[in-house]
């Protein structure tokens, strides 16, 4: 899989621009602040109909303009896809094929992307809702059922939190219909925790091989912390366990008016041996852990969809050292299209220079190109 154009219109900085990609390493360099972030985002937007850097669509319509629209020609071997995806201040309309496109979830999964961008260490860093939109993010991309089990579970979970207000406030509610709503959602949360296990055991299987041979560290993975210790991960099991808690929890619940016991409570941590990498890690190896379970999700998306994701890297190269860059590269394979940003091309490998095509821009535009050597 790899994306052979891409259009622009009024994005972000972008008036209109139309790029045609390499299949392989694409190098997006230029000054700061000229649009080259803003060109990765808009691939990531036209994949997941969403920005990684900003929640309001309207936000990356150009200033002064009342609509934006992204077009881009997906290539699988011999056949090609056309994506669409357009949106003003009201409305998102998608397009597959000129066809339109009603439910995301069928949308999305026809393009993967991994992208690592220099706030990925707010993975680490950051509030367990940015690690739960990161496994949301991806369980979605390699599982179209995935983003409909969600949709449901949030559906439920706010028609469950209405119900523990209303109780909250002493006003009267159908405890049966409450017991039966409550049965749906600990179903729906039970399929969304066995995924997300799934996911993050299939990345300890590649990322501690990968952070080791970066940093010739070993030791690391992550820890998946659900908001059920659970016991077993047999469906009836957890189901028991998840009510059992939310039985002891029900006062806690009503006095709060919302549900305490969840998926949305989940979290996973970063460590290397028994060091949590969030509270005792440098820097350098919270970057670094990032980029490990990025490159570890590549060998997923190979595994379980048979094609290979589009890798975007926004100024990586500028905050690893020569070594670590050079590791990097090792895991950059010719059948995987990569776009990568930077300022300096002295950062670049002599070799991935020679095999890559180079894009300039200016002022969100193309200054120049230089194709493949």
């Amino acid at each position: 899989m790899y994306l052979k154009e891409l259009h622009i219109m009024n994005f972000r900085n972008y008036e209109k621009l139309d790029l045609k990609l390499h299949s392989g390493i694409n190098l997006i360099y230029g000054k700061n602040a000229q649009g080259k972030t803003n060109l990765l985002e808009s691939i990531y937007v036209l994949g997941l109909t969403k920005s990684h850097r900003s929640f309001i669509d309207h936000s990356l319509i150009k200033e002064g303009e009342d609509s934006s629209y992204l077009m881009g020609i997906l290539s699988y071997g011999i056949l090609d896809t056309k994506l669409e995806i357009g949106f003003d201040f009201k409305k998102k309309k998608l397009k597959c094929d000129s066809e339109e496109v009603k439910k995301i979830s069928d949308y999305i999964s026809k393009m993967n992307i991994i992208i690592f961008y220099p706030d990925d260490l707010e993975l680490v860093k950051g509030s367990p809702s940015i690690r739960r939109r990161f496994l949301n993010t991806e369980l979605s991309q390699l599982y179209s059922t995935y983003f409909i089990l969600l949709n449901d579970f949030n559906r439920l979970l706010k028609m469950r939190n209405e119900f523990l207000k209303k109780m909250n406030k002493k006003e009267s509610v159908d405890e049966n219909y409450f017991q039966i709503l409550t049965n749906y959602y600990i179903e729906k949360s039970v399929s969304i925790f066995k995924m997300r296990k799934k996911l993050l055991d299939k990345i300890n299987e590649y990322a501690p091989n990968i952070y080791e041979n970066i940093t010739g560290h070993s030791g690391f993975h992550i820890q998946y912390v659900p908001s059920v210790s659970f016991s077993s991960y047999q469906i009836e099991i957890m189901k028991q366990e998840m009510n059992d808690k939310i039985t002891k929890m029900k006062e806690v619940e009503i006095k709060l008016g919302t549900s305490m016991v969840g998926p949305h409570r989940d979290d996973f941590e970063f460590y290397l041996s028994d060091k949590n990498l969030k509270n005792y890690g440098s820097q350098g190896q919270q970057r670094v852990s990032v980029l490990a379970i990025k490159l570890a999700e590549i060998k997923i998306f190979k595994s379980q969809k048979g094609t290979s994701p589009i890798l975007l890297l926004d100024d990586v190269f500028s905050e690893l050292d020569g070594k670590k860059r050079s590791n990097l590269l090792d895991y950059i394979d010719s059948d995987i299209q990569t776009i990568i940003t930077t300022t300096d091309l002295s950062n670049i490998d002599s070799e991935i220079l020679k095999s890559a095509k180079k894009i300039e821009i200016e002022n969100a535009n193309i200054k120049s190109i230089e194709e493949v050597e």
